[in-house]
């Protein structure tokens, strides 16, 4: 893994879909901001709860590393508050950097008055227990994508996307490749060319007016 002090920059920068398409690994929809504006580069360090259970999330923020998000799996039953104002406040104290979680959260006002990057499935009131068993720091799934310690996240308006840690570099490239290529279709559409012209697209199976 790359460590690269303007890693995190660089990352936001290109932003989740471009990474998405350039050999990152996008998470499943329904993972999105919890606030709007929410923005997220930062080494994982996963964490696997039993369902309905966030006893590994509160455990998770005790272990994780200062700088990084914690990305929890929560199983099938993703309608409760796994997160609030509280260990928002304890991840802050711990100097980590956001989470992501495939379930739901709460205190999202509070989030974004925080100012810390939340990314999930959506809100919901009912909160967790906190008694079963769970894993932090081993790979798992989140999102229908495998995070694993080493690899980054990148999140935004758009989503977020996984971004392994041994082809970071070949991400990076590829991501900072297909940024120059639509900077230069900005410019062309703005001269007058087509997509389908650009994306070199075959128009024959449409019907319309004049075909």
């Amino acid at each position: 893994m790359s460590a690269a002090p303007n890693l995190a920059p660089a990352l936001l920068e290109l932003g989740a879909a471009t990474l998405g398409e350039a050999g990152g690994r996008a998470m499943r929809a329904r993972v999105g901001p919890a606030w709007v504006g929410a923005r997220l580069a930062a080494p994982a360090y996963p964490v696997q709860c039993t369902p309905g259970d966030n006893l590994a999330v509160h455990v998770g923020v005790t272990q994780a590393p200062s700088g990084s998000v914690l990305v929890v799996d929560v199983g099938d039953e993703r309608e409760l508050g796994y997160w609030g104002e509280v260990l928002t406040t304890a991840a802050e104290t711990r100097g980590l950097a956001g989470l992501v979680i495939d379930g739901c959260v709460r205190d999202t006002a509070a989030l974004a008055a925080h100012a810390f990057p939340v990314f999930s499935t959506g809100v919901a009131l009912p909160g967790a227990t906190k008694n079963h068993a769970g894993a932090v720091g081993a790979s798992t799934v989140v999102g229908g994508v495998e995070v694993s310690v080493g690899d980054w996240i990148v999140g935004d308006s758009d989503g977020v996307t996984v971004v392994p840690g041994d082809t970071l570099d070949a991400v990076l490239a590829a991501g900072r490749a297909r940024a120059e290529k639509e900077t230069r279709f900005f410019a062309e559409l703005r001269g007058g060319k087509t997509t389908v012209e650009l994306l070199g697209l075959d128009p024959s199976p449409i019907e319309g007016p004049g075909r």
